[in-house]
């Protein structure tokens, strides 16, 4: 397997990483342990299973950390959205799209290494 540096999914994850971190600066200051805390962990949670999988011996396990990977997405798609309903930030359309770029990418290779 290549390194996780060179995969486009743990790319795209750190640029989202980056984006989030950038949004919850903007939350109210009693949030910095509740939802933005959780929020950070959700998507540091994304590229770090990426490479912590990439460097498992085997194809299954690097299948499953992917699936960790997705679960982290759909964790920190809830977390977004309740975060604009709570009104801390106007939009995170942003933000949805780049999840959803990388479900699919995640999904791409996923069944990648499942067919080869």
């Amino acid at each position: 397997m290549k390194d996780h540096k060179d995969l486009d999914v743990w790319k795209q994850s750190m640029l989202l990483a980056e984006d989030v971190y950038a949004l919850t600066k903007d939350f109210p200051a009693d949030e910095k342990y509740g939802l933005s805390s959780q929020i950070k962990r959700a998507v540091v949670s994304i590229p770090s299973n990426i490479a912590e999988g990439a460097a498992r011996k085997g194809d299954k396990e690097f299948i499953q950390f992917l699936y960790i990977a997705m679960g982290s997405l759909s964790e920190l798609e809830t977390q977004l959205l309740l975060s604009k309903r709570l009104q801390f930030t106007k939009s995170v359309e942003t933000h949805l799209d780049q999840i959803e770029k990388i479900k699919k990418m995640l999904f791409g290779l996923i069944r990648y290494v499942n067919n080869k």
